[in-house]
């Protein structure tokens, strides 16, 4: 089967940082879908394991890639949620080979049926993304989803990137809180309204004033999704007594100890989790994937996919990394088909 893959981790400019590979064809076993990819989607971890991660003990070359969307083609003797010619979507293990291949290897328990209203690429967009930004919403910040009266606010630093796109949507589609996402440039604020914030701000510039301009000047929930170390005094500043605060990104240093007075508490999210550990509640990201498949189809969430790449060659990969790594990406970027 064709993949992207490397053999050590080096800079994106480098010629061999990704390279068009050709590999055994894996075989389904246990609870296994084989799947064949139609599209992917590329993610900042994607980047991170880049440029840290090693091939596996024994192995010549790493795969990357989480997101995909694509047609069952096998299934191992224990699964029961999939036959094969099923369409699915899904955001895989990091603990395991990546989607930047023709055929890969998933867990069904992580898994579930494509919204049946978009196509490959656009489905591709969504998975990792709709797991970090719905378990953080509603299982460690423990907001209640539904529309009663509540009063509560929910600000999301880094509204405009792919965790940001779909939070801003579960928010304010499926919650009562007033939802506020930053965005520092014209086109990435205007992309965050048009996603349903009730309010955006600019985290270039100091957040309390425009907070309390806006006529909000503590927020109950605060997700930091980017630079949270460099946010994290103003955030302290802003967040109500007694709020909550989640964070997904990976601060050098940050001074937990300022949160005590306000008694707020912190949490983290990480989407591999449950996978990575083999939780007992493993399966509740195909719950929850089926459930916002259900979303999509109603007409309720939207897509989003901003930019397509391409096929999924190593080349057209590379550019995806790029501009992830420029701190410019608006949305999620796409890659489908394997013709070069």
């Amino acid at each position: 089967m064709k993949a992207i893959a490397y053999k050590v981790p080096q800079a994106i400019e480098q010629p061999e940082a990704l390279l068009d590979v050709e590999l055994p064809d894996p075989v389904a076993t246990g609870r296994d879908l084989l799947v064949h990819v139609q599209a992917v989607s590329v993610n900042p971890v994607d980047t991170k394991v880049r440029q840290s991660a090693q091939p596996a003990e024994g192995e010549q070359y790493k795969v990357l890639g989480w997101d995909a969307c694509g047609i069952v083609q096998a299934v191992g003797p224990q699964v029961s949620l999939f036959q094969p010619g099923d369409r699915v979507w899904y955001a895989g293990s990091i603990a395991r080979p990546g989607t930047n291949s023709q055929l890969h290897l998933v867990d069904e328990r992580i898994v579930a049926h494509a919204p049946k209203t978009l196509n490959s690429a656009a489905a591709a967009a969504l998975p990792l993304t709709t797991i970090t930004a719905w378990e953080m919403l509603f299982d460690r910040l423990g907001v209640a989803p539904g529309k009663a009266p509540a009063g509560k606010t929910l600000l999301i630093v880094g509204a405009s990137g792919g965790v940001g796109s779909i939070l801003t949507q579960l928010a304010s589609r499926l919650t009562a809180l007033t939802v506020i996402g930053t965005a520092s440039r014209p086109e990435t604020q205007a992309w965050v309204k048009d996603l349903g914030a009730h309010h955006v701000i600019d985290h270039s510039q100091p957040l309390a004033e425009q907070l309390e301009r806006i006529g909000h000047p503590e927020v109950d929930y605060v997700v930091s999704l980017t630079h949270t170390d460099q946010h994290f005094d103003q955030l302290v500043q802003v967040i109500a007594p007694q709020g909550k605060f989640g964070l997904i990104d990976d601060p050098a240093r940050l001074d937990v100890g300022k949160l005590k007075r306000k008694s707020v508490s912190l949490h983290w999210e990480f989407m591999f989790t449950r996978s990575l550990f083999g939780t007992d509640d493993m399966q509740a990201q195909h719950r929850l994937l089926s459930e916002v498949a259900a979303l999509i189809d109603a007409g309720l969430i939207r897509t989003t996919m901003t930019e397509r790449f391409g096929s999924i060659n190593a080349s057209n990969m590379k550019k995806a990394h790029a501009l992830i790594e420029s701190g410019k990406a608006r949305g999620k970027l796409v890659l489908e088909g394997w013709g070069q």
